[in-house]
């Protein structure tokens, strides 16, 4: 229903201010009021004038330049729904509440309250993300630490309780303990839980020269050598002969390092010093050699006099058998000026040395260790054994002293050594009156040559040593130097000749 002004105008009201479920609302209507009539004389329009101006002149507008059709996006999003006519505004006499939007947040409260203008074009509504955001995770505070009695007890205890306490299992386990201890004396009446046995009040006297003092003097400067490599690893033996760093030892014992490039040799001393050796010079045919290591002060062995032993002289043999280091085993000199001669090592010349034998115990990896007499003195150097079983039976050899020395003395000057030789080939031969070594061969050009030794004569002693075997030519002949001329005594065709022979070098 319309209602007319007192300027003649109309208005439409607008109904539904508050629709009682404090739902959205609409715009208010526009309030109108009435004009005055001398106002309207003033200011009101000219008779004959429709608009707010008086026609002119027509006038042909030019062009209106339109924008260009906006992006396809921006229609999507913004423009008006393809369906209806609908503005921004809806039109009067629609449904004011659409019952499927949600409450106002101000639901439940009255519309009069001081801080909202009813009458208010818009409303501030829920936000349009609904979603909460995730609360952070927060680690709870550790609680109290219990003590204690609390921990033991589940409640708090008064100190002087829980000494009471302590003092109780103590008594009882004290009690316990001294059953026990009766019971078990009182259980066995053979066992005596205070004997006490008597022992000898004075200790054992060791007297200047007996076997533990020359051990305790001997084995420091003894060594074990070790050498591994990638298809070789072994144990010997060996001795100290020179505060430089100096040690004696077997041929054999580092044949095989020398042999193969990867192998390393390496000396252990007594105290546990591990050092690493290398190769000074070698002799196969006497089996000897001297290595070095870096050592300060090491414990030097001193020479003896072999040539002063006789059979019965008691020794000591010190080593490393059976990879057993620092054994010492004792015994007497078998025999003197033995010849024992062995394969030489991988096809090499054969080895041959004067020896001493003796039946103190010998095994693998004695060989290279010291042979010392009474009184500490090196007079042998340990090489091999006799055995048919692979053990020591009491034949054992070792290299003179003297022999050795001079070796050694040798190969450290010039890292190699010469020997005495005649040149000339023999075999061992026995016959009713008389032994010695026949010659089979004689190259021109050698001593046995050029003195005028024949191939078939028989040498029966070199100097003042007899000669019974091939063997004991060779170490007869060794024993002088090279260029001296010594007397050989032969048998030739039933006569005993004496003839004088200058030896050459090997």
């Amino acid at each position: 229903m319309s209602e007319q002004s007192p300027n003649g105008q109309t208005s439409t009201p607008v109904s539904g201010v508050d629709d009682g479920a404090h739902r959205r609302l609409r715009p208010r209507p526009i309030d109108r009021p009435a004009v005055d009539p001398s106002l309207s004389t003033t200011f009101g329009r000219p008779s004959g004038v429709e608009g707010a101006f008086a026609r002119g002149p027509e006038v042909t507008p030019p062009p209106v330049q339109l924008a260009p059709p906006p992006p396809e996006a921006l229609a999507t999003a913004f423009g008006r729904p393809p369906y209806g006519d609908e503005l921004l505004q809806r039109p009067p006499g629609d449904s004011p509440v659409d019952p499927d939007i949600e409450p106002v947040f101000w639901e439940g409260k009255t519309a009069g309250e001081p801080w909202r203008d009813p009458g208010a074009g818009a409303v501030i509504g829920p936000p349009a993300v609904t979603e909460e955001a995730p609360a952070k995770e927060t680690k709870p505070a550790p609680g109290p630490q219990l003590s204690v009695p609390e921990l033991l007890f589940g409640r708090r205890v008064k100190p002087m309780a829980l000494v009471f306490l302590l003092v109780i299992v103590l008594a009882i386990g004290a009690v316990g303990g001294l059953v026990g201890w009766l019971f078990g004396r009182a259980g066995n009446p053979l066992t005596d839980a205070g004997v006490t046995l008597a022992e000898v009040a004075p200790g054992k006297e060791r007297p200047a020269g007996s076997i533990s003092d020359i051990a305790k003097r001997v084995t420091p400067s003894v060594v074990s050598i070790e050498f591994k490599g990638t298809n070789v690893a072994g144990i010997g033996s060996g001795v100290v002969i020179d505060g430089q760093g100096y040690i004696l030892t077997n041929d054999h014992v580092v044949a095989p390092a020398a042999q193969d490039t990867s192998a390393k040799l390496t000396a252990v001393f007594t105290d546990g010093t591990r050092a690493v050796a290398r190769i000074v010079g070698r002799d196969s045919k006497t089996d000897l050699a001297v290595i070095r290591v870096e050592v300060k002060n090491p414990t030097v062995l001193r020479f003896g006099n072999s040539d002063e032993l006789q059979v019965g002289d008691s020794v000591i043999a010190v080593g490393s058998p059976l990879q057993l280091s620092n054994t010492v085993t004792e015994g007497i000199v078998s025999a003197l000026h033995r010849p024992v001669t062995a394969a030489g090592e991988n096809g090499g010349p054969q080895v041959t040395y004067d020896a001493i034998q003796t039946d103190a115990a010998i095994n693998p990896g004695n060989s290279g260790g010291a042979l010392v007499d009474s009184s500490g003195a090196l007079v042998g150097i340990n090489s091999s054994i006799r055995t048919e079983t692979g053990g020591s039976v009491g034949l054992g050899f070792a290299i003179s002293g003297n022999q050795a020395r001079k070796i050694a003395e040798a190969l450290i000057r010039d890292g190699q050594v010469k020997h005495a030789d005649m040149n000339l080939n023999v075999k061992s031969v026995s016959a009713e009156t008389s032994e010695g070594a026949q010659v089979q061969n004689v190259p021109a050009g050698g001593a046995a040559a050029a003195a005028g030794i024949q191939e078939g004569d028989v040498i029966t002693k070199v100097g003042n040593r007899m000669v019974r075997n091939a063997a004991e030519l060779t170490v007869a002949v060794r024993e002088h130097a090279i260029g001296e001329t010594v007397k050989v005594v032969l048998a030739r065709q039933g006569r005993e000749l004496t003839i004088d022979v200058t030896l050459k070098s090997d």
